[in-house]
């Protein structure tokens, strides 16, 4: 079996990991917030992709990873300001190849199914989550956690709230 870069990960000082300068990646605020509370919670699940450089490690995937270590202070002392760390292959490691396993990280990642998503609030929902912790642990806004409840169409979700105007005679 040839060599895969997660067969090595190592912790590297947070200032010698540096961006790219052509990464077509952005994340929302929300969604930089929910990665953050996910490493602050779950700690770092993926090591950032790195190409090693003269004196640094550049970038490859990982970028917001990077940020959320820097953002939170918590997740900097947990780590004793270090990031996990792996390298992509020396074959890959010329600016063409860089950037093309950028745009392949970023583009692989997919997206979330609506029908899968309302599956998970229901089910959250039923296990006594309310829509706050849901928000929170889940990075979604109230709309969109109505909108998923309401996706689901069963009457269960609401069962707590009280829809009536006024009483009836």
């Amino acid at each position: 079996m040839s060599h895969q870069p997660v067969d090595f990960v190592a912790w590297e000082k947070t200032e010698q990991v540096e961006a790219n300068e052509y990464n077509p990646n952005s994340v929302a605020p929300p969604e930089m917030k929910l990665l953050i509370t996910s490493i602050e919670e779950d700690g770092y699940t993926m090591p950032v992709v790195t190409s090693p450089e003269e004196c640094i490690y550049r970038i490859v995937d990982g970028f917001h990873r990077r940020q959320a270590e820097r953002c939170s202070q918590n997740i900097s002392r947990d780590t004793f300001g270090r990031l996990p760390v792996t390298f992509i292959r020396e074959s890959g490691r010329d600016l063409d190849s860089r950037m093309a396993s950028t745009v392949r990280h970023n583009r692989a990642r997919g997206s979330h199914d609506i029908d899968l998503m309302s599956n998970i609030v229901r089910e959250l929902v039923s296990m006594g989550r309310s829509p706050a912790w849901i928000s929170k642990h889940v990075g979604m806004d109230m709309d969109e956690i109505l909108r998923l409840k309401q996706l689901t169409g069963l009457a269960a979700l609401f069962a707590d709230k009280d829809f009536s105007l006024g009483k009836e005679e």
